[in-house]
């Protein structure tokens, strides 16, 4: 490499005196223009290694998840319990229920003659309840009458009433009314001159009877009852209630009830449910 650089001075030297000397010759000719020569001096060796580029590091932010949030989960608060009194009277016969629960059943027995006496139950539940009820008119047997052969021989009438009380607070929480949903699965006779016979046989025209028996799962909550329409509001001329009906303190609202005909409907289920309010 030195070499080549002396050489090429060099030869700039005699371009140089060259052009001197022509020019004190006074030639026409032209002077030589000296090529400018660009000379780049690298250092380094021919077979020096690349210098390594070193690049700075990002910042790489780490963004760390979360430790997961135990939940704890929460039980839906319980309804608080109430104690609750129950006060009803039937002719002739009733059984109350809380769903499928017995509450109270009349104490006096259903071929008892002439029993009219009222009960008083209390319990202890949570809303919305769902009281059941079993309503009976005594007969003797399926002709629906009552004193057969005898010169009392006759259809019987039946009527129930009830009030329910919130212990705690003395306010009459529910009462019998048209409200509630009853069906008739007793009737007879069908004929009411069965009345009159003088050996009535049930079956037997005149004497033919409707007997359909309890629906099964008629006490659970989620029953359908919308085609229970039977309840009937009866005025207490037409009932005649007497003996345990005038030991109770009945509430006004409260009414007498039972299916359309007072003396051929024997047996009826009723329900009602009752919301807090």
């Amino acid at each position: 490499m030195t070499r080549m650089l002396n050489k090429q001075i060099l030869h700039l030297i005699l371009f140089g005196l060259l052009a001197v000397a022509i020019t004190a010759c006074g030639g026409d000719e032209p002077m030589p223009t000296a090529t400018a020569v660009s000379i780049e001096q690298n250092t380094a060796p021919n077979n020096a290694e690349p210098t390594p580029t070193v690049s700075e590091p990002e910042n790489i932010t780490v963004t760390e998840e979360p430790d997961p949030v135990e939940t704890e989960t929460i039980p839906p608060t319980a309804a608080p319990v109430i104690t609750f009194q129950l006060e009803a009277w039937a002719d002739n016969w009733f059984a109350a229920y809380l769903g499928e629960e017995l509450i109270v059943e009349d104490s006096v027995s259903i071929t008892t003659e002439r029993s009219f006496n009222a009960e008083t139950a209390v319990f202890e539940a949570s809303y919305p309840l769902t009281l059941n009820f079993i309503l009976k008119d005594f007969k003797e047997n399926d002709t629906g009458l009552e004193y057969i052969g005898t010169n009392r021989q006759q259809m019987g009438d039946g009527g129930f009433i009830m009030q329910l009380t919130d212990v705690g607070t003395g306010k009459v929480v529910a009462v019998s009314n048209a409200d509630w949903a009853c069906t008739v699965i007793h009737e007879a006779p069908l004929d009411k001159s069965c009345e009159n016979e003088s050996n009535p046989v049930a079956g037997t025209a005149p004497c033919a009877f409707i007997d359909l028996g309890e629906p099964d799962g008629w006490k659970s909550a989620d029953f359908d009852d919308s085609s229970w329409t039977a309840t009937t509001v009866h005025a207490a001329s037409a009932v005649s209630p007497k003996d345990g009906y005038n030991q109770i303190s009945w509430n006004p609202s409260a009414e007498l009830i039972w299916g359309p005909d007072l003396e051929t409907d024997n047996t009826i289920l009723c329900r009602v449910t009752i919301s807090s309010e």
